[in-house]
């Protein structure tokens, strides 16, 4: 079998910033059955919302070949998101398909309500890695956050299930809200010491238009390593590779590590490896970003490969995005233009 990058394409391309590409975000769907506050709150996202028709969303067959072309292009991970990719039908037949793709590491994330019901079918298929979105210990906390009253052991015992099958060490993501869940970081810490699962604490982010942010209920990632570290003293790890957004701390009894991803506060973009793929195959160059590159419309019209590739580098080499770092100079960008839905995008 030949190795994706045996080809004559160039996968050393960079953007006007000089970051390669090497993660490519393929949202499966834009429907969730969670309506959380800072992703898709029910004033919106409600019985009226029009979600995407079935024919407006990328087949299997067309997000495989987006990610064939990808891999030529020097991508070494997809990760499956949504909206809430486990609502995709048939999704295992999907990471199938990328798992004949040659040296690349295949993901997802996931609300774990589905999971302990998909992670041997998943695993079996060919997916790697599993990360489960979750708040909150405090089963209060997490029905208010999640807003449609799911309890959270059924999410525990999907990050069993995945951890029984072989898609661990699991992440465990957590976005953190000033007076909403801060009281609970602690437990969250707690309960996955001593395992090989990862707790990264995620700063609230101004991610779309419709998740009420305001700076005041960010916690800055630097009072969550405070407040973790005083009761398990935590020191600094080194990146496990360039572009890796979390940064990493162990506890030092040994006990395991947490992560802390500080998009407001501390902003990558300068290291950002990463594109997103839309449901309906729009193809963009930031999780702020405004608008995308219609690349189901030119495959459904005929293209072929070749020009798909010179589309996408096209795309990339012109890509100058650094949303997070301008916004945390100016504190907040002003509001011209309206931003792609976290649910729609893919987080």
């Amino acid at each position: 079998m030949t190795s994706p990058h045996d080809h004559d394409y160039d996968d050393n391309f960079v953007d006007s910033l000089g970051r390669s590409l090497r993660d490519l975000r393929i949202s499966v769907t834009d429907r969730c059955n969670f309506r959380c506050q800072y992703c898709m709150p029910k004033e919106i996202f409600g019985p009226k919302f029009e979600f995407l028709r079935r024919e407006e969303i990328m087949s299997f067959e067309e997000i495989t070949r987006i990610a064939k072309l990808s891999a030529n292009l020097g991508v070494t991970k997809f990760r499956l998101t949504g909206g809430e990719p486990l609502l995709r039908a048939d999704i295992h037949k999907l990471v199938g398909k990328l798992h004949t793709i040659p040296d690349v590491e295949i993901a997802l994330t996931t609300n774990g309500t589905l999971l302990k019901n998909y992670a041997q079918l998943l695993a079996e298929s060919g997916l790697n890695r599993v990360t489960v979105s979750l708040d909150s210990l405090d089963d209060q906390t997490f029905r208010q956050m999640n807003d449609v009253d799911f309890p959270v052991e059924t999410v525990l015992e999907g990050i069993e299930a995945a951890d029984h099958f072989g898609l661990g060490p699991i992440k465990i993501n957590a976005v953190v809200r000033d007076g909403v869940n801060d009281h609970t970081l602690l437990d969250l810490a707690e309960y996955f010491r001593g395992t090989s699962h990862i707790v990264r604490f995620i700063e609230y982010m101004d991610v779309g238009n419709s998740n009420g942010w305001i700076l005041d209920e960010v916690l800055p990632s630097s009072h969550v390593l405070s407040r973790i570290g005083k009761v398990f003293p935590l020191e600094k790890l080194p990146s496990n590779y360039s572009g890796e957004v979390a940064s990493r701390y162990r506890y030092k009894d040994g006990a395991g590590e947490i992560g802390l991803i500080s998009s407001i506060t501390a902003p990558f973009c300068g290291s950002c490896t990463r594109a997103r793929l839309s449901a309906d195959g729009k193809f963009f160059t930031c999780l702020f970003a405004s608008n995308g590159t219609d690349i189901l419309k030119e495959i459904r019209s005929g293209v072929t490969d070749r020009y798909l590739i010179e589309m996408l580098k096209s795309i990339w080499v012109r890509r100058d995005d650094q949303y997070s770092e301008l916004r945390t100079k100016h504190t907040q960008l002003p509001p011209e233009e309206k931003k792609i839905e976290m649910s729609y995008i893919g987080g």
